[in-house]
């Protein structure tokens, strides 16, 4: 069983696997394709990867593909802890440009759903932290987009300096106050 509690962005969810514990440890379910289904997710998932961050304070993203590529995401962090932010870039949405974000952490064994249309990042808050994702679509170079960690028209609230950033997030451009959506 998993709950799935529904975030201010429509279309995106915290998912919460019930564990089963006994004398050996746990066990959870972490993907049902039924389940799944209620929340009116059909989308394969066709890949899957695993990102390791060694230092506390890193920060990747905001990243996405626009279309015809964008890709629904499931996020699940399997060691350390993040505080993972999503971003709605959908141009008919009401919360256009409203980000969300949540802790994930191997201890509170929260998920992340994350519709397409939406950019993604965290920043890692406990060092030798690991974060497993499935994708609905395929990578594709040349049609990833990206946004500014701290651009003030976003005014994401991150929990702690920024340690490590790759050159390519730290450049993405600024936002307008005439962004348009994807």
């Amino acid at each position: 069983m998993m709950r799935f509690i529904p975030t201010p962005l429509a279309g995106a969810y915290i998912v919460e696997p019930e564990a089963f514990s006994d004398n050996r440890g746990w066990f959870m379910r972490v993907y049902c394709k039924n389940e799944f289904a209620a929340i009116g997710h059909t989308k394969e998932w066709v890949q899957m990867n695993h990102s390791f961050n060694n230092t506390r304070g890193t920060i990747r993203g905001l990243h996405f593909q626009p279309p015809p590529y964008e890709e629904i995401k499931l996020v699940r962090c399997i060691a350390g802890a993040v505080f993972d932010v999503i971003v709605d870039l959908r141009k008919d949405s009401p919360t256009l440009l409203q980000s969300y974000g949540v802790e994930l952490s191997a201890a509170n064994r929260k998920m992340i759903y994350i519709p397409g249309g939406f950019a993604h990042g965290f920043q890692v808050l406990k060092d030798n932290s690991e974060l497993l994702y499935l994708h609905s679509g395929f990578y594709t170079p040349g049609a990833e987009g990206g946004m500014r960690y701290d651009d003030p028209v976003l005014d994401i609230k991150w929990p702690l300096p920024v340690s490590v950033i790759s050159d390519r997030d730290a450049q993405h451009s600024l936002l307008t106050e005439n962004f348009k959506g994807i």
